[in-house]
């Protein structure tokens, strides 16, 4: 039921015992107690309803505003999305300090028990959340007060994975159904024809929509605008492929269970390089924070 912030660059870290130096883990052989690590920034615990399925999941960041005098974004803000007691999901918005700013709950929450699952943001910076094989929302941030607008996909969609296309429209990796897309100008649901198997991760870029499946184990590579499927990739070796996401040199990056992950060119998928990394990675959406660049204007 906790969220941390973690600075990226010593810069950016607090030296809060005036020691004069940043205080922070350097690998697997120095690893700070819990509370010391000068590079922990904040770390809040939600009054979440209390079992690891109603903790903080989906997640999504907002660029902030654009400041014209020093040319980049300000004020850059994370939603996070969690179940309260008496399956209520709240959602927060978080200013990089920490600080609560706003918190929209929407009560009777669908996600088959557990918690907002997915996050992502659509090209007018609202952020949407997801449930698993359950409803998904889009969160109003362009109006005053803030409203919340609820979908429901038909039965078979069995939504999983979740991303927001730059074309603001939803996509949902089935587990197990269909891959498929919610058109939000023509209020439609539709699948990719012949994809109807296991999904985990989704994500999009400019041209493709990609989603790891586990049905047999693998990538599947979309056309974003036709919505039509382009190839089955198959990775050697392939454990449980969960992962998906995008980087900011706009590589592809699929997380693997096993233990690796394969990191792509999008026009060269089959160049992929595998990355070991030990251990069981069970992760999903946009874990890079990449994903922003298929939103935010360049």
């Amino acid at each position: 039921g906790r969220t941390t912030m973690v600075a990226a660059n010593v810069e950016d870290c607090l030296d809060k015992n005036a020691n004069g130096m940043i205080d922070t883990s350097q690998g697997p052989n120095d690893v700070r107690a819990w509370g010391t690590d000068e590079c922990i920034l904040w770390d809040k615990q939600w009054p979440y309803a209390g079992q690891f399925q109603d903790g903080p999941r989906g997640t999504t960041w907002t660029p902030g505003t654009w400041d014209y005098d020093q040319c980049k974004y300000v004020n850059p803000k994370v939603w996070i999305g969690y179940q309260a007691p008496g399956q209520v999901a709240h959602f927060v918005r978080v200013a990089v300090d920490g600080t609560v700013e706003e918190t929209v709950m929407v009560q009777g929450w669908n996600g088959q028990g557990y918690s907002p699952y997915g996050g992502a943001l659509d090209p007018e910076f609202r952020p949407w959340m997801g449930g698993l094989r359950g409803e998904f929302v889009r969160i109003n941030t362009d109006q005053n007060p803030i409203t919340v607008t609820r979908y429901t996909p038909p039965g078979n969609v069995q939504s999983y994975g979740f991303t927001v296309d730059q074309d603001g429209n939803p996509w949902f990796g089935g587990n197990c159904g269909p891959v498929t897309t919610f058109d939000v100008k023509n209020q439609a649901y539709v699948s990719v024809p012949g994809l109807n198997g296991c999904w985990r991760g989704v994500a999009a870029d400019e041209k493709y929509v990609w989603v790891a499946s586990n049905g047999p184990c693998g990538l599947v590579q979309i056309d974003r605008e036709t919505r039509t499927l382009i190839k089955f990739h198959n990775t050697n070796p392939c454990s449980t492929a969960i992962g998906l996401s995008i980087d900011v040199e706009k590589n592809v990056w699929l997380v693997d269970q096993g233990g690796f992950a394969w990191k792509f060119d999008p026009d060269n998928v089959p160049g992929m390089k595998k990355v070991d990394v030990a251990g069981s990675h069970y992760v999903y959406s946009d874990m890079t924070g990449g994903q922003l660049l298929s939103v935010v204007p360049q």
